[in-house]
This record gives structure tokens, sequence and C-alpha cells, in this order.
């Protein structure tokens, strides 16, 4: 038994020469010290022996197992490149690391919040199960409009279990007229809850939270019952922004969406300013950049106009003030609606528009 052991000893020592990795050494300690290694099988055995053959054995076999295990803690150290004093062997080949990588829209968003705040902009969030009253009502969208249709929106079949009354828009010419009558602020039981259509929401939420002056962005995921091609999917990001002061003008938004798109882009990029229509705003613009894939001649990522529409915006309507609870006679604003998801087709060239939710590691890899 003796020379068993003595035997195994050299077996081990023999391999752990030529071990240079660390998974390799792993497996071999596994194989020799595990629980069901080679060593610790036989030296179970001696629990069979004779007193007399257990004095004399039993030391050896303790002896080489506490050898062997000093060699492998000695053989890992090599291999990481570390011993006692220290010293790392810059000679020994390296184990790459794999890092995750930043999706590319919140690398963009990440360099927006940057650039808003650097602005004088509060960062807020809210819901992505909006109530209707938020994304709809207090948006001045009648139930007429084309964005209440199915077609576009994912309502939720069950209702809010506890819905909270919404104040319904005061208007603030007849505001002393009722407080002297002692009429409490109606309200309504809205309790519909849909899938938030764009973030526009927040900035009523905003508004009744912070009131006036106001700078703030709003980014967020948002969900549409669109019909998915190279442009279009049924959730994507957006970054809603509300600016809110005294004399707030179209020249303000113009001067701050220029500031915003030539940041992100590290240039001067061509634009062109259209009118728009959106029950929100009033008057209503859209700001379209020329595409920045083909450089205007035309391709899936522009719909082969060469334009990408980009920021749907306007001068806030007075009736979406007073839902937010100010004075549309003190205060104006603009609010524009930024797509992250098309910005970051155009900053990084992406024709696709359905390789962001992909899930493809071979797509993120590249950012």
């Amino acid at each position: 038994m003796k020379e068993e052991i003595i035997k195994i000893k050299e077996e081990i020592l023999s391999e752990l020469k030529k071990i240079k990795e660390s998974k390799a050494l792993s497996d071999l300690e596994t194989k020799y010290l595990g629980r069901k290694g080679k060593l610790t099988v036989f030296l179970k055995q001696i629990a069979n022996l004779s007193d007399e053959e257990k004095q004399k054995i039993g030391r050896l076999a303790n002896e080489t197992k506490q050898e062997m295990i000093r060699k492998f803690k000695e053989a890992r150290s090599v291999i990481s490149g570390e011993t006692e004093a220290g010293f790392i062997d810059v000679t020994l080949p390296g184990e790459k690391r794999l890092l995750g990588h930043l999706h590319p829209i919140t690398i963009v968003q990440n360099e927006l919040e940057d650039l808003f705040r650097s602005m004088g902009f509060m960062v807020l969030d809210g819901p992505e199960l909006e109530s209707d009253y938020f994304n709809f009502e207090a948006l001045n969208i009648p139930k007429s409009h084309p964005a209440r249709d199915m077609q576009d929106t994912f309502y939720i079949a069950t209702p809010h279990p506890n819905p909270l009354p919404h104040p319904q828009p005061l208007s603030f010419a007849r505001r002393g007229e009722r407080k002297e009558r002692g009429q409490e602020e109606a309200s309504v039981d809205q309790s519909d809850m849909v899938m938030r259509t764009h973030t526009s929401p927040v900035q009523v939420r905003g508004m009744l939270k912070y009131g006036a002056p106001l700078r703030c962005v709003a980014p967020g995921r948002v969900f549409r019952a669109e019909a998915i091609d190279a442009v279009h999917e049924h959730t994507f990001d957006q970054m809603e922004g509300l600016m809110v002061d005294k004399n707030i003008s179209i020249g303000n938004l113009i001067a701050v969406m220029k500031e915003l798109i030539n940041s992100m882009f590290g240039r001067a990029v061509e634009t062109r300013v259209r009118p728009g229509y959106f029950p929100f705003v009033e008057p209503g613009i859209e700001l379209d950049i020329k595409c920045t894939i083909c450089l205007g001649k035309g391709c899936p990522g522009c719909k082969h106009s060469g334009w990408l529409e980009l920021l749907p915006a306007g001068q806030v309507h007075p009736r979406v003030l007073e839902y937010g609870g100010i004075d549309p006679n003190k205060y104006s604003g603009f609010a524009f609606g930024l797509g992250l998801t098309r910005l970051a087709m155009m900053k990084y060239k992406i024709n696709d528009i359905r390789l962001f939710n992909s899930g493809d590691l071979r797509f993120l890899k590249q950012f």
C-alpha cells in the first residue's frame, strides 16, 4: 500500500508539470483530490487495515495528501501569475474577460440626459401602464381622435382596481369666481388603463407636481399597435421635453432642438421645419433631419425620402397648461417628442429598427 501511495504521488507531480491553464488544473485536482478522486478513494481503504498497519501507513498518507494540496496551491499561484512575494509574470498568456455592452439606445439616452441637465432641465419618469386620462384627456386628445383607435393603442382589458380621481382643467379666468361660491374642483373617476403611447403624460404630471417655471425631459419606453417593418416597432423609446416660463416662443424651441441635434452628432446636421398638427400643441411643427445613412439619397431607413421625421414639437396648448394647473394667461411653453430609437438609427447608421429589440448579441457587441 505504501508503494501505491508513492506511485499516485508521482503521477500527480508528473501531470502537474504539464498544466498551463487554470481549468486544466482544476480538473486535475478533482481527478485526484476530489470527493471521488483517485487519491481520496485509495486513502479511504486505510480504515480496513489493522491498527499496526494504520499507524505505519496513516502518517505517510496524511503527509502525502497535505503535500499534494500545497502543490496544487503553488501551481494555481504560478498560473495566475501571483506568488507569495506578489510577483506577476507578465509573460504568461492572459485570459480574456468578456464585458457587457450598453444598448445603443441607452448610450443615446445617457448622452441626452447629460446634455439637458447642462441646460438646466430635470429628468423625470412616469408609469408605462398609464391611465387614459393622462395619456389622452389631459393632453387635449378628444375621444374622436385617431390616436384613440384600437389599431394604435394597447388598451388593458382589466380596469385599474383602485382608480384615482383626476382633476378637471380649471379655467383660470373663473378661478376666483368658483372660490367665492365655495365650489369644489370637479373630478372624474377614470379607470381605463393603456400602455402609454408616448412619454407626453409625464409633462402633465410634471406640471402638476412642480408648477411653473419648469424645464424637464422624460425618457422611456412607449407602446403602439404598429405593423412592424424597417422603421416601425410596437415597442420603442422616446424622450418628452417641456419648457414652461414667461414669454417662451417657437424661436426658443428651434434653438434648443438645433443644439440638441448638433451635440448628438458632433457636427452641424441639415434640418427642415414643417407645420404639423398635434392636439397638445398649438402651433405644431415637425423638425426633420437629412438622413445620415444615405446622406439624403434615399434608403429604407428614411423610406427613400432622404429625410427622417425626428422631432414633433410645438407651443404647449393652453388647455394642456390648464390640465397641468398652470395659468396660460401668465405662462407659455414648448414641448417636443424626440424619438430616441430613430435618433440612435441615425447616429449609428442602423437601417432596420427591428435590430434594437432582436436580442442579437452580435448587434450589441458593436457598441
